[in-house]
């Protein structure tokens, strides 16, 4: 459906002088920005199968409103699920970039963006990449998507960080679970997180550890972004935050490899995007700081 008809089709932005403009950016939505004298607001209309990866619209909805209570996602001003239709208010600032991830000075902030988010409301769902791999596993395997090259090869390996894991789990909290930058913006004095398709209840560690996967950032940052976090350098939650890193890397894979096979409605290289995410992955299973990793989120610093 053209975007012009799905506006007609909101009440809220029905009969009204609006401007329209599309947003960049969105693998599983088109997102524009929609201007009225009321106000400005962001419409986000589903593209592609979002039950095929793992995404509840009503959750996403519910889990939205959670994130805008918590002081850190913008306002829901409507939900058309039979349009497939989200919107949200237009939060003014910037987008971030790598650029802003890969500068230190910004690191604290992200914390504590991610503390807020994580102190607010508990989601209405819960979320664990090993489970979502599992589950995207099992799409490509029925479907015949290709997988990269010795993909499974790792699959003996996640036993063991699972166990490595649970010794040390202290629950879960509120997660957004796809902080990539283009869902962080800046309005100059404090971030907010956007885009909720993902979140559920998690381990932090997650949090932070797909942060520094999804812009690829050196350890170093990670390690700051953890410190920031906690508040002190813990050595069990920088390893934690790197191996579910890890996890990030290898779960998203197949996200990539199902969009690849199955999305006909947005141009972009997904298979690209997850073979380097996969390359990175393979490099942390066979090195050789993976055992003492493990060992060390089990241990108390």
């Amino acid at each position: 459906m053209a975007a012009p008809e799905v506006l007609d089709r909101i009440p809220l932005l029905s009969g009204v002088p609006r401007s329209v403009e599309e947003l960049p950016g969105g693998l599983t939505n088109h997102n524009y920005k929609v201007t009225t004298p009321a106000g400005a607001y962001v419409v986000r209309v589903w593209a592609g199968n979002g039950a095929l990866l793992d995404i509840d619209r009503d959750a996403e909805h519910a889990n939205t409103i959670a994130a805008a209570r918590a002081g850190v996602g913008a306002p829901v001003h409507a939900y058309l699920p039979g349009l497939g239709v989200l919107v949200v208010g237009f939060l003014p600032g910037r987008t971030f970039t790598r650029d802003d991830l890969h500068d230190p000075a910004n690191l604290p902030r992200v914390a504590e963006a991610c503390r807020r988010l994580h102190r607010g409301p508990r989601f209405v769902r819960d979320f664990d990449m090993f489970e979502v791999q599992r589950r995207y596993l099992e799409i490509v395997r029925e479907r015949g998507y290709r997988l990269p090259p010795r993909y499974l090869d790792f699959m003996p390996v996640l036993p063991r960080l699972r166990e490595c894991l649970a010794v040390r789990a202290e629950g879960t909290v509120p997660c957004n679970n796809d902080l990539l930058p283009g869902n962080i913006l800046d309005d100059g004095r404090r971030l907010w997180l956007i885009d909720y398709e993902y979140a559920g209840n998690n381990d932090a560690c997650f949090e932070l550890g797909n942060i520094w996967s999804e812009s690829d950032l050196p350890l170093e940052h990670l390690e700051a972004l953890v410190t920031a976090y906690y508040g002190r350098p813990l050595r069990h939650k920088i390893a934690r935050a790197r191996l579910l890193g890890l996890m990030s890397k290898y779960g998203w894979t197949l996200w990539a490899s199902i969009q690849d096979g199955a999305n006909e409605t947005i141009d972009f290289d997904f298979w690209s995007w997850g073979m380097e995410k996969y390359e990175r992955a393979v490099a942390e299973f066979t090195g050789p700081a993976l055992a003492s990793l493990m060992d060390e989120a089990a241990r108390p610093d």
